[in-house]
């Protein structure tokens, strides 16, 4: 009987991986499409961006309710307890950042209209793609179980957060050299600051993946450089 019920967990905890993998490659995507609309001045697909939010939102949903029917159904303990919680945890924060990637692309439909501030989309979304790339590597980790990989995705975020330190001087200085460039440099400045915000969601998964493969959460404070005083919320 305990062999028929683990061999039933483990097809449940397969199949929520796989969820787990889809949202996670979806989020992504999304992330690396919000920073190209920018780049290209491209508002469909922005568009599809805001549009495919809704397909990660129903993931997360699914996840959820696969997950509780597992708790309900399996009684899992100790480290199973933990994959479950694990896989709760990692798609709240996929979700969240998918909300943020949303946000950028909502600013970018605004940004269109207005003249490029010289560098900024470029530099957007270089800060993307190293987010991206985190949560790639988290993603890789997980289902590897490699707490060293997710390691190396929490040290990262000092680069994510000295890349977002760096625009916020830039767009001050543009700011107070021509007004004119103020609205634009605000709608850059919350696209960064999304940016920022993905790679902390990022660390905190990475942070998940340590606790589920060793069993304790990281003992050291992160690094943080994000020493700005603004703060955003998506919408």
């Amino acid at each position: 009987m305990n062999e028929h019920i683990s061999s039933a967990y483990d097809r449940d905890l397969q199949a929520i991986t796989t969820l787990i993998m889809k949202m996670g490659g979806l989020v992504e995507e999304a992330i690396l499409q919000a920073a190209n609309s920018l780049t290209n001045r491209d508002v469909e697909l922005a568009e599809r961006v805001r549009d495919g939010d809704k397909v990660i939102d129903a993931l997360e949903l699914q996840i959820n309710e696969d997950a509780a029917r597992t708790i309900a159904l399996r009684a899992p303990v100790s480290k199973d307890l933990r994959s479950i919680l694990t896989v709760l945890r990692l798609a709240a924060s996929l979700e969240r950042i998918g909300d943020y990637a949303k946000n950028i692309a909502k600013r970018t439909s605004v940004l269109v209209e207005m003249s490029p501030v010289s560098g900024a989309d470029t530099a957007l979304r270089r800060m993307a793609r190293e987010v991206e790339q985190m949560l790639k590597d988290t993603l890789d980790a997980y289902v590897r179980g490699d707490a060293e990989l997710a390691e190396d995705v929490r040290q990262r975020d000092h680069e994510v957060d000295q890349m977002y330190n760096a625009l916020f001087r830039e767009f001050l200085t543009f700011m107070m050299e021509d007004p004119r460039n103020i609205t634009a440099c605000m709608h850059l400045h919350f696209m960064a600051k999304n940016i920022e915000r993905m790679g902390d969601l990022t660390t905190n998964m990475a942070e998940q993946v340590i606790y589920l493969v060793t069993g304790e959460m990281p003992d050291e404070a992160r690094p943080k450089s994000d020493k700005t005083a603004f703060v955003t919320t998506p919408s």
